[in-house]
Protein backbone atom coordinates (compact mmCIF):
# COMPACT_ATOMS: atom_id res chain seq x y z
CA UNK A 1 0.00 0.00 0.00
CA UNK A 2 1.35 3.90 -1.05
CA UNK A 3 2.03 5.64 2.08
CA UNK A 4 -0.20 8.54 1.10
CA UNK A 5 -2.49 7.45 -1.10
CA UNK A 6 -5.33 9.77 -1.72
CA UNK A 7 -8.43 10.35 -0.54
CA UNK A 8 -10.44 8.56 -3.21
CA UNK A 9 -8.19 5.17 -2.55
CA UNK A 10 -10.18 2.25 -1.88
CA UNK A 11 -7.68 1.55 0.65
CA UNK A 12 -8.39 4.38 2.98
CA UNK A 13 -11.90 4.85 2.89
CA UNK A 14 -14.42 7.76 4.53
CA UNK A 15 -15.29 7.69 8.07
CA UNK A 16 -18.63 9.48 8.85
CA UNK A 17 -19.18 10.11 12.52
CA UNK A 18 -22.93 10.85 13.52
CA UNK A 19 -24.69 11.67 16.51
CA UNK A 20 -27.26 9.82 16.91
CA UNK A 21 -30.99 10.89 17.09
CA UNK A 22 -33.42 12.29 19.82
CA UNK A 23 -33.55 10.28 23.14
CA UNK A 24 -37.00 9.16 24.55
CA UNK A 25 -35.96 11.23 27.98
CA UNK A 26 -36.88 14.77 29.19
CA UNK A 27 -33.87 16.94 29.52
CA UNK A 28 -36.31 19.84 30.97
CA UNK A 29 -36.72 17.66 34.22
CA UNK A 30 -36.25 19.73 37.12
CA UNK A 31 -33.76 17.77 39.45
CA UNK A 32 -30.82 18.29 42.07
CA UNK A 33 -27.50 16.70 41.70
CA UNK A 34 -28.37 13.54 43.28
CA UNK A 35 -31.73 13.37 40.75
CA UNK A 36 -29.59 14.44 37.99
CA UNK A 37 -27.47 11.12 38.68
CA UNK A 38 -30.48 9.06 38.22
CA UNK A 39 -31.69 10.92 35.36
CA UNK A 40 -28.42 10.44 33.38
CA UNK A 41 -28.83 6.40 33.88
CA UNK A 42 -32.21 6.73 32.72
CA UNK A 43 -30.87 8.41 29.64
CA UNK A 44 -28.37 5.94 29.19
CA UNK A 45 -31.00 3.55 29.37
CA UNK A 46 -33.34 5.27 27.03
CA UNK A 47 -33.60 4.50 23.34
CA UNK A 48 -34.86 6.81 21.02
CA UNK A 49 -38.20 9.17 20.89
CA UNK A 50 -40.86 7.84 18.68
CA UNK A 51 -42.07 9.22 15.38
CA UNK A 52 -38.34 9.45 14.16
CA UNK A 53 -36.55 9.30 10.62
CA UNK A 54 -32.98 9.42 10.23
CA UNK A 55 -32.08 11.87 7.30
CA UNK A 56 -31.42 11.03 3.61
CA UNK A 57 -27.67 12.45 3.52
CA UNK A 58 -27.34 9.90 6.83
CA UNK A 59 -29.03 6.82 4.97
CA UNK A 60 -26.45 7.18 1.89
CA UNK A 61 -23.64 7.71 4.24
CA UNK A 62 -24.56 4.03 5.55
CA UNK A 63 -25.67 2.87 2.32
CA UNK A 64 -21.61 3.20 1.48
CA UNK A 65 -20.29 2.03 4.98
CA UNK A 66 -18.64 -1.22 4.21
CA UNK A 67 -18.56 -1.37 8.14
CA UNK A 68 -20.70 0.43 10.61
CA UNK A 69 -19.84 1.19 14.76
CA UNK A 70 -22.52 1.99 17.19
CA UNK A 71 -21.67 2.34 20.63
CA UNK A 72 -23.51 0.00 23.27
CA UNK A 73 -25.79 2.49 24.17
CA UNK A 74 -29.57 2.01 23.36
CA UNK A 75 -29.73 5.62 21.25
CA UNK A 76 -26.24 4.82 19.57
CA UNK A 77 -27.79 1.42 18.25
CA UNK A 78 -31.02 2.14 17.40
CA UNK A 79 -29.81 5.38 15.17
CA UNK A 80 -27.49 3.12 13.98
CA UNK A 81 -30.43 0.13 12.97
CA UNK A 82 -32.55 3.31 11.44
CA UNK A 83 -29.67 4.28 9.17
CA UNK A 84 -28.85 0.84 8.15
CA UNK A 85 -31.79 -1.26 8.26
CA UNK A 86 -31.02 -5.00 8.75
CA UNK A 87 -27.03 -4.36 8.31
CA UNK A 88 -25.03 -5.99 11.20
CA UNK A 89 -23.12 -3.38 13.31
CA UNK A 90 -20.49 -4.04 15.17
CA UNK A 91 -21.24 -2.69 18.77
CA UNK A 92 -18.38 -1.16 20.79
CA UNK A 93 -18.23 0.07 24.24
CA UNK A 94 -14.97 2.39 23.42
CA UNK A 95 -17.46 4.81 21.53
CA UNK A 96 -20.18 5.87 24.75
CA UNK A 97 -20.74 9.14 25.80
CA UNK A 98 -17.98 10.69 28.04
CA UNK A 99 -18.65 10.64 31.64
CA UNK A 100 -21.19 13.53 32.95
CA UNK A 101 -20.46 13.33 36.90
CA UNK A 102 -22.20 16.14 37.93
CA UNK A 103 -20.98 19.14 40.58
CA UNK A 104 -21.96 18.44 44.22
CA UNK A 105 -24.05 22.11 44.34
CA UNK A 106 -27.69 22.75 46.14
CA UNK A 107 -30.19 24.15 43.71
CA UNK A 108 -32.85 22.42 40.95
CA UNK A 109 -32.13 22.97 37.39
CA UNK A 110 -33.50 21.05 34.78
CA UNK A 111 -31.23 18.00 33.17
CA UNK A 112 -29.81 19.84 30.32
CA UNK A 113 -28.55 22.31 32.83
CA UNK A 114 -27.00 20.19 35.20
CA UNK A 115 -25.35 18.17 31.69
CA UNK A 116 -23.68 22.01 30.84
CA UNK A 117 -22.66 22.28 34.61
CA UNK A 118 -21.44 18.87 34.51
CA UNK A 119 -19.10 19.31 31.05
CA UNK A 120 -17.94 22.05 32.23
CA UNK A 121 -16.34 20.82 36.15
CA UNK A 122 -15.36 17.48 34.33
CA UNK A 123 -13.01 19.26 31.41
CA UNK A 124 -11.33 20.88 34.89
CA UNK A 125 -10.91 17.89 36.50
CA UNK A 126 -13.99 16.79 38.63
CA UNK A 127 -14.90 13.15 37.56
CA UNK A 128 -16.11 12.25 40.78
CA UNK A 129 -14.87 8.93 40.29
CA UNK A 130 -16.19 8.29 37.10
CA UNK A 131 -13.64 8.14 34.10
CA UNK A 132 -11.61 11.67 33.96
CA UNK A 133 -10.92 13.67 31.01
CA UNK A 134 -7.49 12.34 30.30
CA UNK A 135 -8.93 8.56 30.65
CA UNK A 136 -11.39 9.78 28.48
CA UNK A 137 -8.58 11.37 25.57
CA UNK A 138 -6.86 8.20 26.08
CA UNK A 139 -9.98 6.05 25.08
CA UNK A 140 -10.98 8.81 22.17
CA UNK A 141 -7.32 8.27 21.02
CA UNK A 142 -7.95 4.66 20.55
CA UNK A 143 -11.53 4.70 19.24
CA UNK A 144 -10.36 7.09 16.00
CA UNK A 145 -7.57 4.33 15.31
CA UNK A 146 -9.98 1.69 15.40
CA UNK A 147 -12.15 3.87 13.20
CA UNK A 148 -9.13 4.39 11.06
CA UNK A 149 -7.89 0.73 11.29
CA UNK A 150 -11.51 -0.22 9.88
CA UNK A 151 -11.88 2.43 7.00
CA UNK A 152 -8.39 0.49 5.12
CA UNK A 153 -11.54 -1.64 4.09
CA UNK A 154 -13.63 0.56 2.87
CA UNK A 155 -16.00 3.24 4.01
CA UNK A 156 -16.98 3.64 7.69
CA UNK A 157 -20.17 5.06 9.36
CA UNK A 158 -20.00 5.37 13.39
CA UNK A 159 -23.16 6.20 15.37
CA UNK A 160 -22.19 7.77 18.90
CA UNK A 161 -22.69 10.57 21.09
CA UNK A 162 -22.32 14.43 20.77
CA UNK A 163 -19.32 15.19 23.23
CA UNK A 164 -17.07 12.10 22.52
CA UNK A 165 -17.54 12.47 18.89
CA UNK A 166 -16.13 15.90 19.38
CA UNK A 167 -13.31 14.17 21.12
CA UNK A 168 -12.28 11.97 18.82
CA UNK A 169 -11.71 15.29 15.96
CA UNK A 170 -7.89 16.23 17.07
CA UNK A 171 -7.16 12.49 17.12
CA UNK A 172 -8.76 11.97 12.92
CA UNK A 173 -6.87 15.20 12.29
CA UNK A 174 -3.44 13.60 13.82
CA UNK A 175 -4.12 10.14 12.66
CA UNK A 176 -4.40 12.04 8.66
CA UNK A 177 -8.30 12.34 8.02
CA UNK A 178 -9.49 16.28 7.03
CA UNK A 179 -13.29 16.81 7.99
CA UNK A 180 -14.81 17.55 4.43
CA UNK A 181 -18.24 18.00 5.88
CA UNK A 182 -19.36 19.40 9.08
CA UNK A 183 -22.73 18.65 10.03
CA UNK A 184 -22.81 19.90 13.53
CA UNK A 185 -23.93 18.54 16.42
CA UNK A 186 -27.33 18.22 16.57
CA UNK A 187 -29.18 15.06 17.03
CA UNK A 188 -28.61 12.77 13.81
CA UNK A 189 -26.07 15.10 11.71
CA UNK A 190 -22.34 14.04 10.99
CA UNK A 191 -18.96 15.09 10.34
CA UNK A 192 -17.21 13.29 7.28
CA UNK A 193 -13.33 12.36 7.65
CA UNK A 194 -11.25 11.90 4.25
CA UNK A 195 -7.67 10.69 4.07
CA UNK A 196 -5.46 13.51 3.33
CA UNK A 197 -2.10 12.05 4.19
CA UNK A 198 0.11 12.99 7.78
Amino acid sequence: MPDNPSPSSPARGAITIARHGRPDKNRRESVDWRGYEEWWKGYDAAGLAPGQEPPADLIAEAEQAKTIFASTLPRAIETAKAAAPGRDLVIDPIFVEAALPPPPITGRYRAYTWGVFARITWWHGMARGMESRREAERRAREAAKKLVEAAEDGPVLLCAHGWFNRMMRPEMRRLGYRCVRDGGDKYWTFRRYEYVGR
